[in-house]
């Protein structure tokens, strides 16, 4: 610290020097009467060793003796009552109910659905057909056999023959001339006109601004903050543990041991069902006890202690000074140059194409139309109800990929037409029947049996015991601490130190030197110079540097 110290000040100690010295030259220059030499100083650094004072913290170990409480054992004979439990065989008549099983007949009336047949006259709709020709373009399944293995199942039939009378469309096929309308594709030629932009370059100049950039010198002021170092007393707190002696009341547990008669549920039953009685039993309870007692502790406060030091502050004092610093600038300059720009002239073409028109022709072809006549027809057929069996077998599986075709067909209209038929329909009427079934009921009945059970019967004895008991005896310890003590120590550290060095320089002209006739001449040419940027050799005014 003391070092960044002295070199921050070098630069005003230096100033100072050179100041005195330049006045010296001025006094030489007016004795001399030839100016062929002139004296000159120069900065010099050296490195010196100064001798400081400062404070470095030393590590020193200290003891402090504490006290301790120790626990010191005893053991103490006691006496005391114990009760023990004696098994006891005894005898008691116990009476129970059990529940004997007796048969009972009861009766019941039920309901049955019983069913039968009654004829019943039923109306129902007939679709009487009515036929109107139409044509479409439809999909056909073109069917193709595959062979698949298939289960199947096999009723076996219970049969029943009916008679029933059914309508049949009977198809058959009919010629019919049919006219259809073909576009005929049919080609001509014809021309277009279309416009298509020519791009054609063409020179222009502009004229633009640039900021052409330069360097301008500007004095600035700016201030420093020269540092300097003063020792300010200050005061620390310091925290100190002191050892206070006191009394506290402590609760002791302690207790003893007493016999207690419980009943034991009983579990399980005995040889004819019924469940064994409650057992006694003696338990063995701790019943603890709670005494207060004075003990003797040691407690630590901590105590505060005001301690006075010295610190060595740095501190800085602000001064002004001036520079000459390049600021840049820019000044605007304008330019001229020459581009292309590419436009677009219209310009009308010619073309001839194709154009494909389809004209309409119409053409005859003959077509099988297929047209269905009503046939009434009678059969009779079996109503079987079956048994499901279920087989395997090789089965040829019609599938179908789709087609299509043109076809001409009759459209069947159906009109409601209604009629009146016989039906036998099942009905079922309830009757009321009788049956017997068997109740088995339970009946208790008292009985009594001799139970043998054990009783622990208590018997109190005297026997001794041993209770060790603890004393708190307080006992000296002693521990070893550090503690960091301040101690004063005095230092040599090297210091750089600027010194101004004179040495002579042959003069170029006795009247263009800064040294004239008198003083006032070099203070002049001192002060035009530092007004117009001094750049002379030798020239020592704190504002020319």
């Amino acid at each position: 610290m003391f070092r960044k110290v002295v070199t921050s000040m070098l630069p005003a100690i230096a100033i100072l020097a050179t100041c005195s010295i330049a006045s010296a030259d001025c006094e030489d220059c007016n004795k001399s009467e030839s100016c062929g030499t002139k004296t000159v100083c120069q900065r010099q650094y050296v490195t010196e060793m100064k001798t400081v004072t400062c404070t470095e913290y030393k590590k020193e170990t200290r003891e402090k003796t504490y006290k301790v409480m120790k626990r010191v054992p005893r053991t103490e004979e006691r006496t005391r009552t114990v009760t023990e439990c004696v098994p006891e065989t005894r005898t008691k008549t116990v009476n129970y109910t059990v529940n004997k099983k007796v048969m009972e007949t009861r009766s019941c009336d039920y309901q049955v659905q019983v069913p039968y047949c009654e004829e019943v006259e039923q109306k129902y709709t007939v679709m009487v057909p009515v036929q109107e020709e139409k044509t479409c373009t439809y999909t056909v399944q073109v069917p193709y056999c595959e062979e698949v293995e298939q289960k199947y199942t096999v009723m076996v039939p219970v049969q029943e023959e009916k008679t029933c009378t059914y309508t049949v469309q009977v198809p058959y096929c009919e010629e019919v001339e049919q006219k259809y309308t073909v576009m005929v594709p049919v080609q001509e030629e014809k021309t277009c006109t279309y416009t298509v932009m020519v791009p054609v370059k063409e020179e222009k100049t502009c004229t633009y601004t640039v900021k052409v950039p330069y360097t301008e010198e500007v004095e600035q002021k700016y201030t420093v903050q020269v540092p300097y170092t003063e020792n300010v007393e200050k005061t620390r707190t310091v925290k100190k543990r002191v050892p206070v002696c006191s009394t506290k009341t402590v609760q002791v547990r302690g207790g003893h041991w007493e016999n207690q008669m419980t009943e034991m549920p009983s579990c399980g039953t005995d040889a004819c069902g019924n469940p064994c009685p409650p057992k006694m039993c003696c338990k063995r309870v701790w019943v603890p006890t709670c005494e207060e007692k004075e003990v003797q502790c040691t407690t630590y406060d901590c105590v505060t202690e005001e301690v006075p030091y010295t610190v060595c502050v740095r501190k800085c004092r602000t001064e002004e000074r001036t520079r000459t610093v390049c600021v840049p600038k820019c000044r605007e300059e304008e330019r001229t140059r020459t581009y292309c720009v590419t436009k677009c002239v219209p310009e009308e073409r010619t073309r001839t194409y194709c154009v494909t028109k389809c004209v309409p022709e119409e053409r005859t072809r003959t077509v099988k139309v297929q047209k269905c006549r009503e046939e009434e027809r009678t059969r009779t057929y079996c109503v079987t109800k079956c048994v499901p069996e279920e087989r395997t077998r090789t089965v040829q599986v019609q599938k179908c990929r789709p087609e299509e075709r043109t076809r001409t067909y009759c459209v069947t209209k159906c009109v409601p037409e209604e009629r009146t038929r016989t039906v036998k329909v099942q009905k079922c009427r309830t009757e009321t029947r009788t049956r017997e079934y068997e109740v088995c009921k339970c009946v208790p009945e008292a009985m009594t049996k001799e139970v043998s059970y054990t009783v622990m019967v208590p018997q109190e004895k005297e026997e001794k015991y041993s209770v060790t008991l603890y004393d708190c005896v307080p006992e000296e310890k002693t521990c070893t601490y550090e503690v960091c003590v301040p101690v004063q120590v005095t230092k040599e550290v090297p210091v750089k130190k600027c010194v101004m060095v004179q040495v002579e320089v042959p003069c170029d002209s006795c009247n263009d030197g800064c040294c004239g006739e008198s003083c006032s001449d070099c203070d002049s040419c001192c002060n035009d110079s530092c007004d117009k940027g001094c750049q002379r050799k030798g020239c020592l005014r704190r504002r020319c540097r």
